[in-house]
Order: C-alpha cells, then structure tokens, then sequence
C-alpha cells in the first residue's frame, strides 16, 4: 500500500497560505477606502492582539517565558516595519503586483535559514525559489505609462521591497524563539504587545491624536482576525518543520488574493477610479 508522508506542519501552513492571501485583499480594500497605513495599522492591532490571546488560551498553549519575550518582541518590530510599509505601498501600487513582491519574503526566509540555521539546501527548494524570482521578475516587466506614474511605481516598489526583507526576517526570528523553548502563541503574543504599542504611540506621534479613520476602522479588524490565525498557524508550522519549507507555502497566498480582488473589489473603490489601479 503506498503512504505518503506529508511534511510535518504542511496542513498549518496551508491554512496559513489561505488567511494571508485574505489579509492582503483586506490590505488593499483598506487603501483603496482611503485608510491611512498608521491608521490601519494601529486598529489592526487593538484586534489582533486579543485575538491571538484568545487563540493561546483556547489551546493551551500561552506560555511565557524569556525567550518569547525577547524573540516575540523583536519579531514585532519587524512585522510593524513590514507591514506599515506593505500598506503604504498599496496607496498607489497595484495588489497584484505588490502582494506576490511582498510574499517573496519566503526567499529570504528560506535562504537565511540555509546559512544560519543549517537547513539542508535540496534541488526542489533551489527550483522553487528561482521559479518564484522568475514570476516576479515578470509581474515587475509592466512599466508605467507617463513620468508621474513611473515615479509612484518606484516609490512603491522599495515600500514593498523594504516591507519583503523586513517580514524575511521576522519569519526566522520565530524560528529562533521556537528553538529557545518558546510556545507558538506566546511568541504572537508577545509579537502583538510590541506592535500595539508601537503602532498607536506612531499615530499619536504622528496626529497628536488618537482618533483612527472610519475606513481603518471598518477594514483592519478584518484583516486583524485573517492575520491573528495567519501568524498562528504559521508559527504552529514552523514549530513542527523546516523554515525553508513550511514558510514558503505560509507565503504563497498572495495569488488568492489576486483572484479575489479581480472578483470582489469595485473599480470605483479603487485609488483614482482609474483602471490603471486595479
């Protein structure tokens, strides 16, 4: 009888894939609606953090420790930069081109856990990786049709590349954490306490207020509940298999989002209703 080993933590990644790709539609719902990316980003966390919570509660698994602390604290610096910048960058680039740039982070990931954490280097995750460069090699080939939109193109383009190296990084920082001895849900949880803060101390830094947008606060918490069980599950892949392998499949969701986005999303919601922005 033939027996397919499935990769160890393969069915959390999958979910993690499916709520990503979620996450980024949300994402460019928000900026089309006009929401500010501080703005976003700090209602996303009021949500988010209650919600991976909750999660760590309901399974056992919110366990504090040093490691979850420091590794979990650290991941929230990066996943603040990362995703600030992501959201910015949708303001006037295109979800599917940004989301699938943005998602490339695996690369990142995945070679820096090669080099620093000696995971073996196979043919299939060389070929894996060279195909994803290559497809967004060409989602990049499109230029933009006058001077104005060439340089909004730019500017999003090292928004979202900034955004790519930043989360690359953060993904094996759990690895690190899970490796110190910390829980999944309490190195989120920990995450979500840095990103809280810093995001609502950026926007009273930044407004001298705190008074979010209505359109932050009818999209982020939608995209907060996608991303809280995103991360999660996630983190529970990464607890279980390889960084090199698991997170690329977390990552890959982006192309979802572009069907969705074609299929659900008005042109007028789109930034300047023009077709050049769907």
């Amino acid at each position: 009888m033939f027996v397919y080993n499935m990769t160890p933590g393969i069915e959390y990644a999958l979910g993690a894939m499916l709520l990503f790709g979620i996450g980024d539609l949300v994402y460019k719902r928000g900026a089309a609606a006009g929401a500010q990316p501080h703005h976003f980003l700090m209602v996303q966390s009021w949500v988010f953090m209650p919600t991976v919570a909750s999660y760590g509660l309901f399974t056992g698994s919110l366990k504090f420790s040093p490691a979850a602390a420091l590794w979990g604290g650290l991941a929230g610096v990066f996943a603040l930069t990362g995703f600030y910048n992501f959201a910015h960058s949708l303001k006037s680039g295109l979800i599917s081109i940004n989301a699938p740039v943005f998602r490339l982070s695996f690369v990142i990931t995945a070679a820096l856990a090669v080099l620093l954490l000696s995971e073996p280097l196979t043919p299939y995750k060389i070929a894996g990786i060279a195909l994803a460069l290559a497809a967004v090699w060409l989602l990049l080939g499109a230029p933009a049709a006058d001077p104005a939109g060439r340089r909004e193109s730019r500017s999003s383009l090292v928004r979202v590349l900034v955004a790519t190296a930043a989360v690359g990084i953060g993904n094996l920082i759990y690895k690190y954490g899970l490796r110190a001895g910390a829980t999944p849900a309490s190195l989120i949880v920990a995450q979500s306490v840095v990103f809280v803060t810093l995001a609502t101390a950026f926007v009273g830094a930044v407004d001298r207020r705190i008074r979010p947008s209505g359109a932050a606060l009818r999209y982020a918490p939608r995209a907060a509940i996608a991303l809280a069980f995103a991360f999660a599950f996630m983190v529970e892949s990464l607890a279980r298999g390889e960084a090199s392998v698991v997170v690329p499949i977390a990552q890959m969701g982006s192309p979802r989002s572009r069907r969705w986005r074609v299929s659900h999303t008005d042109s007028s919601e789109c930034l300047g209703a023009g077709p050049e922005h769907v």
